[in-house]
């Protein structure tokens, strides 16, 4: 790292989280910098934009109560690193890393460049393996598997953060893994006042935050420090799994607040819009995020992430979800119908998809049975819905007697597998499985062996 350079009365303009310079000195992109107004604070930055007669600076922190004419500006000389080491569990940072638990600073043992590192894909391995979140929505039909990348998609007003907080307080490792090690990274992007106390209370009350690191970003924070909070999450995910050879599932809620912030830093800099005004390199920026996800020949430890983010106005098509699903491994539905009709929490399982389930279930991980019944809950259910479609038209009293027997089904199902007051194992969702299985005709369940029916639903026939 080369020595520090200090610049004086360079600076002249201030826009938003943007410090625009006269360049005097050599520096690079994305290269460290702190800005010191006349009160003496630093404030930390990054160098966004470089040409031969001026750079920008994104500020980290709120540039109230900077001068112009007083700015001095430090360059390190180096990206922004993150410095980790033992005592990081347990730990509740800001979103550029800082404590706000009033404990210590965080011990140094590395530090990392919080971009990550590009992986070659050979060093990647499969995921495998499941792990059990205790929402039979997902751990039953949609199951995570260790090393995966499977994005949430709310709503505004759905009870996304209740159900990213049951998760973190949940989720365990099952199968070959159940022994090892297991840490939680939480980050709360662009998030309330209230939504972050609710987050820190709800991890310590419940014990969870003895094996979590939690990141809290608030949205009074400037823009441009939410483009980092995701990075030094999934940096302190990267050395809890890399480093320290632990199994590690991130939380990052919401999505689309960065995607907001790095809409409004690209208008600062006056880059063209794309559609909807987000920058046209935002399918690249979240990448960068959501490739830092997987498992690594060799290495002991997994990366494995749940992304949350707000569709606006519901709409699965709009960029921030329409781009993340190009990228991960399938998406998890809150549907806001099941929510205004008391189901929680309201997983829509016919748009859900994990199509990574397959490799992290069935023989020697969940149990032989769980495929093939996770496969006929899924017909048995979209099925229902066609029978409640047809009843709108015709009534139910015009449907014949198989499709009256799937409109219960689709009920039961919807009351009682996917609504849960509390933490279901996957053998108990399971259990719920067969029995809702029950009430339809032997004819109907052409995804199950005849072994199968006999031993889980033979006593009921």
């Amino acid at each position: 790292m080369r020595p520090r350079l200090m610049v004086e009365n360079a600076a002249y303009r201030l826009e938003g989280p943007l410090l625009f310079l006269h360049r005097s000195v050599e520096v690079g992109y994305n290269e460290a910098v702190e800005v010191v107004g006349s009160d003496g604070g630093a404030r930390l930055g990054r160098v966004a934009a470089v040409d031969l007669d001026t750079l920008s600076i994104e500020l980290l922190e709120s540039s109230s109560g900077l001068g112009l004419a007083e700015t001095r500006v430090r360059f390190v000389g180096e990206p922004l690193r993150f410095g980790l080491g033992p005592g990081l569990l347990g730990r509740i940072l800001d979103g550029v890393g800082r404590p706000l638990d009033g404990g210590p600073p965080l011990a140094v043992e590395r530090r990392l460049r919080i971009d990550g590192l590009p992986l070659n894909p050979v060093a990647r391995a499969t995921p495998r393996d499941f792990i059990e979140t205790g929402i039979s929505a997902i751990d039953l039909m949609n199951s995570l598997v260790r090393g995966q990348k499977l994005p949430l998609f709310s709503g505004p007003g759905l009870p996304h953060d209740r159900l990213a907080v049951a998760i973190a307080r949940h989720a365990r490792l099952r199968g070959a893994g159940a022994g090892e090690d297991f840490a939680i990274v939480f980050a709360g992007i662009g998030v309330a006042h209230d939504t972050a106390d609710f987050f820190r209370r709800s991890l310590e009350q419940s014990g969870a935050l003895s094996r979590s690191v939690l990141f809290l970003n608030l949205a009074g924070d400037a823009s441009a420090q939410r483009l980092l909070t995701p990075r030094f999450a999934l940096t302190a995910a990267e050395y809890l799994a890399f480093s320290c050879g632990k199994h590690v599932l991130v939380i990052m809620t919401d999505m689309t607040n960065y995607c907001e912030a790095l809409r409004e830093v690209a208008g600062a800099k006056g880059e063209v819009p794309g559609r909807k005004g987000f920058p046209g390199y935002m399918y690249s920026d979240l990448a960068s995020l959501y490739e830092r996800a997987g498992c690594l020949r060799g290495a002991p430890g997994t990366l494995t992430q749940l992304p949350i983010l707000t569709m606006p106005l519901d709409d699965i098509g709009h960029p921030v979800p329409d781009l993340s699903g190009y990228i991960t491994e399938g998406q998890i539905v809150l549907s806001r119908a099941l929510d205004r009709s008391g189901i929680e929490p309201p997983i829509d399982v016919l748009p859900s998809l994990s199509r990574l389930m397959k490799g992290g279930i069935g023989e020697g991980y969940t149990d032989a049975d769980h495929p093939a019944l996770s496969s006929q809950l899924y017909a048995a259910y979209a099925r229902a819905v066609q029978a409640r479609l047809l009843a709108s038209v015709v009534g139910e009293d015009g449907l014949a007697e198989t499709d009256r027997r799937y409109l219960e089904f689709g009920a039961r199902f919807e009351r009682e597998l996917i609504h849960q007051g509390e933490s279901r194992t996957l053998e108990a969702s399971m259990a719920v499985g067969w029995a809702l299985l029950r009430r339809l005709p032997a004819g109907e369940l052409t995804r199950l062996s005849d072994a199968q029916i006999a031993v889980h639903l033979g006593a009921a026939r």
